[in-house]
């Protein structure tokens, strides 16, 4: 017997370290993950316009291969059978990657950057390419090529920029995982406009190779999710040294993120906390949420 519509509706807010045990407990079918992912896609890609392409069969195609290693008894990565969405500026072989400009309008990528790499040795899928602002220069998310990009809690407001669509994509439901990138705060401002968890690492930590955007080599790949232990998880998948990014030797690249696990304690932990850095005033909203973190804390 089909789950119900409710059912389905759930999996999509399930957080990806359940879904990927589920899978393993044989719990779950990657299948029946994939096909409520893309449905909720379907139904929401037209209000919030988070994807720029979705690649549905090329999707489906790997749930079903994921299945069949999981009905085979092979070892299973720890994102086995997750669907992962990717920012239109980072590498997916035989995807699309149009930076949000006409310029590139007909680009598709030759190879898969080695985030994307490791998150799909790591058993995760991707599903497509998630909006961004062209070239990711500025603070809102639309393009001249794709259009704006909607916040889901409310349609007028901005997702941030320039990992809006990868935000507004998680933060509805529409995939648990997203890779941002992030120069000047484009994976921490949607993360916050959207209400889901995006993190800024050390230069290099995960490697990038090359991208047209004139950062140099200030661009730090991020991962996003609606919770921290997926971050976590998404995290330490993808980081450590790669020939392509200089810059990942440098980085604390050998370590691993901590835990990945829900059980995670701040005993014996400290903590420190600036109101305002080097800004001159602070929304009474952000600080009194703020302080009621710290006190939790």
């Amino acid at each position: 017997m089909g789950a119900t519509t409710s059912a389905l509706e759930d999996l999509c807010f399930t957080p990806a370290i359940e879904l990927a045990a589920r899978i393993r407990r044989r719990e779950l079918s990657p299948v029946e993950l994939m096909n409520a992912v893309l449905a909720r896609i379907e139904r929401l890609q037209p209000q919030l316009n988070a994807y720029t392409v979705v690649y549905s069969e090329l999707a489906l195609a790997a749930a079903r291969r994921a299945e069949s290693e999981v009905t085979a008894d092979r070892a299973l990565g720890p994102l086995h059978g997750v669907p992962f969405s990717v920012k239109d500026m980072v590498a997916v072989e035989g995807m699309r990657l149009t930076f949000g400009s006409y310029m590139f309008e007909h680009n598709v990528a030759d190879h898969d950057a080695v985030a994307v790499q490791r998150l799909k040795a790591a058993g995760g899928i991707p599903i497509g390419m998630t909006a961004m602002g062209e070239f990711g220069h500025k603070g809102f998310n639309d393009s001249p090529l794709w259009g704006v990009t909607r916040n889901p809690w409310k349609l007028d407001r901005t997702t941030g920029e320039s990992s809006g669509g990868a935000a507004a994509a998680i933060s509805a439901g529409m995939g648990p995982l997203g890779i941002g990138t992030d120069y000047a705060g484009s994976v921490r401002i949607p993360a916050s406009c959207c209400g889901i968890v995006g993190l800024k690492g050390t230069l290099g930590a995960v490697p990038y190779d090359s991208a047209p955007e004139a950062f140099g080599g200030m661009l730090h790949i991020g991962p996003m999710a609606r919770t921290v232990a997926d971050t976590a998880l998404m995290m330490s998948v993808m980081m450590g040294p790669h020939p392509s990014d200089p810059f990942s030797y440098g980085a604390l690249g050998s370590e691993r993120v901590a835990s990945a696990s829900r059980e995670v304690s701040v005993r014996g932990k400290r903590f420190a906390w600036m109101p305002k850095v080097g800004n001159l005033s602070l929304d009474p909203d952000v600080a009194t949420a703020t302080r009621e973190a710290v006190e939790q804390l």
